[in-house]
């Protein structure tokens, strides 16, 4: 009689939850296919955008499992297992998460932006939160520069994204802002040319955009000129060194003075 009460009630759970269990089945067979077919779609879109091979697995790996646990919620609900308390301590724990991971986060959404948008890449010389340096690595929560005295600057990529970023490598030209002072007594259009030759004969100065040299300024002791070479970025502290050299050479083998300070001593006769 027990026996047979157990299999009567073993028929009754079958009958109730056998469709819904088979149905949980096929949902989650179809759900997984259809997240392999969306994961998969996105990695081309990605891939063809060239997005950061970092981000793509970490995106992608984020989506996964995202879209895994709304699976199971769905399959859940399907067998008839309440899911609604579920989803409230899921979305419970997301905001302790989110409150407690504020600044990581923040850096997170920052690197994502910089890896979609790309306003600097692997290689490009920057200025961004007081630090000019060679950008080294991209990561999702920091950036690493390289400055020009070799040292390593890391910056979270949260105030990289909200600040100003200037790009020396964007155009793939700079222009060299230099100032040289010459005496009141030398003539302008000699020392003119005697610059425009020190820019011209250096193969590093770029014909295009054309250099210019222009008086800038009529001094207290001297005749400034503003002297504007172009460069490529690789050549910039190239064109900035070797020109200040070269002018000094050039000025003096032109009998053309540069000023300097003079120290005046004035004794009185006891």
């Amino acid at each position: 009689m027990d026996l047979q009460k157990w299999v009567d009630k073993g028929y009754d759970l079958l009958v109730d939850f056998g469709p819904k269990v088979l149905a949980a089945i096929a949902i989650w067979i179809i759900g997984s296919f259809i997240i392999k077919s969306i994961l998969k779609g996105i990695r081309k879109v990605m891939d063809k955008k060239e997005y950061d091979e970092s981000l793509k697995k970490f995106l992608l790996n984020l989506l996964s499992w995202i879209l895994k646990i709304v699976l199971i919620v769905v399959v859940l609900g399907t067998v008839g297992i309440e899911t609604t308390s579920f989803a409230a301590i899921l979305a419970a724990a997301g905001l302790a998460i989110g409150l407690a991971l504020q600044g990581s986060l923040a850096n997170f959404a920052g690197g994502v932006l910089i890896m979609i948008f790309k306003p600097i890449k692997i290689g490009d010389l920057i200025e961004a939160q007081g630090e000019l340096g060679v950008v080294k690595e991209i990561e999702i929560f920091t950036t690493k520069l390289l400055t020009p005295t070799n040292k390593e600057v890391i910056i979270p990529n949260g105030a990289l994204s909200n600040g100003n970023i200037v790009n020396y490598s964007t155009e793939g030209k700079l222009r060299v802002d230099l100032t040289f002072g010459v005496g009141y007594d030398s003539d302008i259009k000699q020392t003119k040319d005697v610059l425009m030759n020190v820019l011209t004969s250096n193969p590093k100065v770029l014909k295009d955009p054309a250099p210019s040299v222009n008086v800038s300024e009529l001094a207290d002791s001297s005749v400034n000129f503003a002297v504007r070479p172009w460069s490529t970025v690789a050549d910039y502290w190239d064109v900035y060194f070797e020109t200040h050299e070269n002018v000094k050479i050039a000025l003096d083998a032109a009998g053309i003075e540069i000023p300097y300070p003079h120290a005046v001593e004035i004794q009185k006769e006891a």
